[in-house]
């Protein structure tokens, strides 16, 4: 998007140049992705990792800072069985993808 806007909406092949940088992009991806042959476990590694951080870890962490004084028991409790849950996710899918990663290498 940040290079489209570069591009004057009122110019004759705006739209052309759009679907080249799009097209182009996707392109790329594909070369990367074919190019490493484990590409897929890695995006598994980020995946197990980032997205239990960002998903359940971060919310509930950023709730009980916020809300400090005023969070019930029952609410701390849960936050706590959140965070607990997505910790233990995140290091089991982390370790499995590390696994599967050297697994490959060998």
């Amino acid at each position: 998007m940040s290079l489209e806007e570069l591009i004057p909406s009122n110019h004759l092949w705006s739209h052309f140049y759009s679907i080249l940088i799009r097209t182009t992009l996707v392109a790329s991806t594909l070369l990367v992705a074919l190019s490493f042959p484990f590409f897929g476990l890695v995006m598994s590694l980020m995946g197990s990792l980032l997205t239990m951080l960002v998903s359940l870890i971060f919310p509930c962490a950023c709730f009980l800072r916020i809300i400090k004084g005023n969070v019930t028991r029952f609410q701390r409790s849960l936050c706590v069985l959140i965070i607990t849950i997505g910790m233990v996710s995140a290091v089991s899918g982390t370790y499995t993808s590390l696994c599967e990663i050297i697994q490959q290498l060998l």
